[in-house]
This record gives structure tokens, C-alpha cells and sequence, in this order.
């Protein structure tokens, strides 16, 4: 019978990803947050050039919120290079993207020493943000309990027992109703005072959502093996006792990422996981059950971020001994699914005096949901291969359209120039009514996976 490491070994030569030698079983333990800061400072130490080492806020508790970032120019954002970012143990108990982030971080590293020319090209060209722990409270309450005693719930929330995907701004009514009334289709209003409704760790990361002009992301999750795609939340009330399917607008584009992952991933894509049926390993979140204030639909609602929540495990808690084999069963699914930030347009508006336009708008004709550009003025925009006619406006411009044919490999740059609006034009694309977000009834909390 082989080894762990020698199955490890196996399984690294059959992908074509493991530059060097497999890592010995006693490398795939539990980070307690004193463990995990080491893990991420070593990494760090050990690729300095490439890598960065910030805190996004602190806990309930007081603990750092560590983002260990890597990039051929850490620390800036460079023109035309797309931001990614993972999140992990956003649920205190559900420990394993956690782990898997953690060894991400360190596989990053040893690989681009290495010379691997996947990953090298994937530091040298993508901005890559991990954070390893959104909820490290949460995770010390549920390692005193240890694997084998966890609850479902113990914890799950925060030190204050919130559950942070139920803490985020709801968005999803005020975007159904602008999609009766022709009303805006991205970077939704926050209430008033949304600060002061949400947790500190949620209002970490909103924070660093706005700091960051982030194009892809995975939040990942235990308690089942899926993944999830928007909306989380209902359209629409059950019917007959049954969720019903809510799509967003790039719905084909977020079955796309969703299968990338399940594919690439050892067994998540045969369906029948932890006494479940998913077919190809993925469901759209209100057609599994219907979930109100989440990070997912947030980060498509409120930025340019498109996000998708991975169920990792039927275990929450998994013993040591199970996570060598769950690292090599999301390895390349974490690789493949980074990579597909490089995929759809890309490019930047400039005015007449080819200065960059930040905030100008990005409409794609047929799909209902517009991007912005970032402060330097360039934009990314996902889609599918096929051709389009995309459209570039600014406040004080004349809209420029042009239009595009998308392959299958990397993102095809289109850049766009604006000339001056004449003097008293009008030029608003879209009414926007109101400031204020809509309040609606607040459903029961559903305590699912997600």
C-alpha cells in the first residue's frame, strides 16, 4: 500500500504541477492562529520579492485579519493586471479552506522557486490575495472542541455568535426592484449607517473590497461538496415548498466558473456528495436554499467581483489525517480556478489627452449588469467566448461602443478613447431612483452549509 506522501507524489506527477519533492504527512496539520501567522510570515520570509504580508482589521477578539499576497510587484496595482482574491473560514467550525489556503500559500512559493512556468506566469501577470481566515474567533471556540466533538454550530459565528454570511448589506431587493423599474445594475448604495449594522470582520473585508478592484473570487465553505454560484437570495417566494432558481444576469459565466472547479477537482463534480445529488457539482445558491445578506451576491452587487461559494467537505472539522488527501483533491481546482481571471476584455478608457477614466462604465449589450474601471483607469470584464458589442461611458463623455470577438485563452484587450460631451447634453445611460436602500421582511436565518 503507498504512502501518503507517495500517493501525494503520484498525484503531483499525473497533474504536471509539482516542481520538486512531495511534502511529508506530518506538513498537513491544524493551524491554530498562532500557527497560521507563522505559516503565512514564513512563507513570506521564504519569497520575500513576490510576496506581501497585510492586515485588513482585527477581530471581535483582537486578532489580525493577515492577507498574504502575492505578485511580481507586491503592494501595487499594475495597469491591465487583474486582482484575485480567496477567502477562507469565514465560518469558524468549517476549518478546511482554511488549511487548503494555507498550503496554497505555501505551494505558491515552492513553486515559483521551483521554475514552474504555470505558476510563475500566474504571480507575473494576476495580483493574488489569500485570506486564509475571516473568522479566526470563531475557529479557536471550534478547535477547543477538536474534530471529533465539534457541533454543526459551535463556532460557526463570530466570538459575538454572528454568522458573517448573514452580516453583509442586503442588496438583492433593491437590485430586483431596479430590474422592474430599468433602475442601476451595479455598485448598488450601502444603507445609512451600514457601518455601524455589521461586524467588524465584515467590515474588514467591505473595506478591503473597496480598497481593491477585485475581478474573481471563491469563498470557501464545509459541510457539503458543491459549488455555488449566484444569487444566494430568492427572487421570488418558494413554490410548493420548493427553492426556486435565481440567476444573475452572467449566470452562464458563473455555471462556467462553478464547473471549472468541480471538474478539476477530484470527486465534486460525480454529483453525489455527503448524501446529496448535485448535478456536475454545482447549484446555484436560492435554488438550493434561499440565503439573505451573504458575501457572494454582495461582492457582485455592491463591486466589480464575481463570486462563488466552494463547499469543501462533508466533514466542517476533518482530522489531520484527511487533509493530505483533501489538499491533493483541490490543488489544481485552486490553480484552474484562478486562472480564469484572465479570461473575457480587458482594457482601458482614456480621454482625448489619453489620461486614464476611472469609475466610467463598462456595458456589455444583452447582459444587464455593467463593471466600472478601476483609479488607473483599466477595467476587466469576464464573458464567455462569442462576439459582443461593448460599450464605454463616462459622466461629461460621448459614449464609445465597440465591438469584440472573446476566444478561449486569455483575455482579449479593447481599450476605448472618449471625446467631450457638447456642452448641455444629457447623457445619462440610466435613471437612478432613490438613495436609500428598500427594507423588506427578514426570513428566518437558514443555518445550511453556506
Amino acid at each position: 500500500m503507498l504512502s501518503c506522501s507517495s500517493l501525494l507524489w503520484s498525484g503531483a506527477l499525473l497533474l504536471g504541477l509539482w516542481a520538486q519533492q512531495a511534502w511529508a504527512a506530518d506538513d498537513f496539520q491544524h493551524h491554530g492562529y498562532e500557527e497560521m501567522v507563522r505559516a503565512l510570515f514564513s512563507v513570506q520570509s521564504q519569497c520575500p520579492y513576490i510576496t506581501r504580508i497585510y492586515s485588513i482589521g482585527r477581530s471581535v477578539e483582537g486578532r489580525h485579519l493577515y492577507v498574504l499576497e502575492f505578485s511580481d510587484n507586491p503592494g501595487i496595482h499594475e495597469a491591465l493586471e487583474p486582482e484575485f482574491k480567496y477567502v477562507g473560514n469565514m465560518h469558524g467550525n468549517e476549518v478546511l479552506g482554511r488549511e487548503l489556503l494555507i498550503y496554497l500559500c505555501k505551494f505558491l512559493c515552492e513553486e515559483y522557486i521551483a521554475g514552474n512556468q504555470r505558476i510563475t506566469s500566474l504571480i507575473h501577470n494576476t495580483r493574488i490575495h489569500i485570506l486564509p481566515s475571516m473568522n479566526p474567533d470563531g475557529y479557536e471556540v471550534a478547535a477547543r472542541q477538536g474534530p471529533e466533538f465539534n457541533g454543526y454550530l459551535v463556532g460557526r459565528g463570530n466570538s459575538r455568535d454572528v454568522d458573517l454570511n448573514r452580516n453583509f448589506p442586503d442588496l438583492n431587493g433593491l437590485m430586483y426592484y431596479y430590474e422592474k423599474n430599468n433602475g442601476k445594475n451595479h455598485h448598488l448604495p450601502l444603507p445609512d449607517k451600514w457601518e455601524l449594522q455589521v461586524e467588524p470582520e465584515t467590515l474588514a473585508v467591505i473595506k478591503w473590497m473597496q480598497n481593491y478592484n477585485f475581478v474573481l473570487s471563491a469563498n470557501l465553505h464545509g459541510g457539503a461538496v458543491v459549488a455555488n454560484y449566484p444569487f444566494d437570495k430568492s427572487r421570488e417566494a418558494r413554490i410548493r415548498g420548493k427553492p426556486t432558481y435565481s440567476a444573475t444576469p452572467d449566470d452562464k459565466i458563473f455555471k462556467k466558473l462553478a464547473k471549472v472547479y468541480s471538474y478539476a477537482h477530484s470527486w465534486m463534480h460525480k454529483g453525489w456528495n455527503c448524501g446529496d445529488y448535485f448535478e456536475e457539482g454545482i447549484t446555484n445558491g436560492a435554488n438550493w436554499y434561499s440565503l439573505s445578506k451573504g458575501m457572494q451576491d454582495f461582492n457582485y452587487l455592491y463591486t466589480n467581483c464575481f463570486e462563488i461559494t466552494l463547499e469543501l467537505s462533508c466533514d466542517k472539522f476533518p482530522p489531520a489525517s484527511a487533509l493530505a488527501r483533501e489538499w491533493l483533491a483541490n490543488r489544481e481546482a485552486l490553480v484552474s480556478y484562478l486562472e480564469q481571471v484572465h479570461h473575457g476584455i480587458k482594457g482601458m478608457v482614456y480621454d482625448e489627452n489619453n489620461n486614464p477614466v476611472s469609475n466610467a462604465e463598462i456595458s456589455v449589450a444583452g447582459v444587464n449588469h455593467d463593471i466600472t474601471t478601476g483609479a488607473d483607469g483599466d477595467y476587466f470584464r469576464l464573458l464567455l467566448p462569442g462576439t459582443y458589442a461593448v460599450t464605454a461611458s463616462a459622466p461629461g463623455y460621448q459614449p464609445s461602443t465597440s465591438t469584440v470577438t472573446v476566444g478561449p485563452a486569455e483575455a482579449i484587450q479593447l481599450h476605448f478613447y472618449l471625446k467631450p460631451a457638447p456642452k448641455g447634453t444629457n447623457l445619462n445611460v440610466r435613471g437612478y431612483q432613490g438613495k436609500k436602500n428598500l427594507t423588506a421582511k427578514v426570513p428566518p436565518a437558514n443555518l445550511g452549509p453556506r
